[in-house]
């Protein structure tokens, strides 16, 4: 089995509708592929009605957080969406996007970047806005090459000169959340020092020990010698582990399937999720 548990929609900041995600995930020989937007379950229902028959979707999200000042992201598998707690805390950390993204626009306004608000709007076309709509505004007026390039900290990267924060989750309490909704957390990207700080490895202990359920160790941004050492603390601290391409269509260069997951692992992610089943295939629309 192919499994990749980590990929973005037109829902958030992919370029992939939900229906032509799932559709290129069956092109690329994966057997199981998670729809995981940012902070929204929108894609959803598009998504479910056009999963190809062979293909088996998992229904997620990737969630905004923040600990000591650093960002870090939270994948949250097989919850109930409409568990009233975790439906509050999407919609205070999505409905804060939009206004952020307005901020950043002023700043490279004022830093001379002809960028528009509504440039910015055309781009994340309803989906849920964020940084990578930004950037692409910025490669779009030829003022950095790749979307990468606008995250430094000349550009968009924490702490850069244009960044600016928005409200984002207690990593402790998206795992009480996420718990309550009946889903399974993982850790997402833990490593990717070129995103900016890391969270240092005492934090993702205190995590394990509040319920965290795994960390994502195979992912583009890794490091070889971070891969092993994420592989060695996961290990010591009985967590699974999760490789995943963070797919946004031709937004980012990686494809489908670059990176997957364990099936004992997607199976154990089955067994402990209680909020939403997996949904097969049955031809999709």
């Amino acid at each position: 089995m192919r499994i990749d548990l980590h990929c973005h929609s037109t829902a958030s900041d992919g370029t992939d509708t939900p229906a032509e995600l799932v559709r290129n995930a069956a092109a690329a020989g994966l057997d199981v592929v998670a729809l995981t937007d940012h902070d929204t379950t929108r894609g959803y229902a598009e998504a479910i009605a056009a999963v190809p028959e062979g293909l088996t979707l998992v229904t997620g999200a990737e969630l905004s957080c923040r600990i000591d000042g650093i960002s870090m992201h939270m994948l949250a598998y097989l919850f109930d969406p409409e568990e009233p707690a975790l439906l509050a805390e999407r919609e205070l950390v999505r409905d804060d996007r939009v206004p952020r993204a307005q901020g950043m626009v002023a700043k490279l306004n004022a830093l001379g970047v002809p960028v528009s608000w509504e440039q910015v709007e055309r781009i994340a076309a309803g989906g849920s806005v964020g940084r990578p709509h930004v950037a692409t505004a910025l490669v779009e007026l030829g003022v950095v090459p790749t979307v990468s390039d606008a995250f430094t900290e000349e550009w968009l990267a924490d702490g850069g000169r244009a960044f600016v924060e928005k409200h984002e989750t207690d990593p402790f309490e998206a795992i009480r959340l996420i718990k309550g909704a009946g889903g399974v957390v993982v850790f997402a990207h833990p490593a990717a020092a070129k995103r900016g700080r890391t969270v240092p490895e005492s934090a993702i202990v205190k995590m394990a020990e509040a319920g965290l359920d795994g960390i994502e160790v195979d992912h583009m941004d890794h490091e070889v010698d971070a891969k092993e050492r994420l592989r060695g603390l996961a290990k010591e601290l009985g967590l699974l582990v999760t490789g995943s391409s963070d797919y946004h269509g031709s937004r980012k260069t990686v494809s489908l399937g670059a990176y997957t997951t364990d099936p004992e692992v997607y199976g154990e992610i089955i067994r402990r999720a209680t909020g939403a089943f997996p949904v097969p295939g049955t031809g999709g629309f």
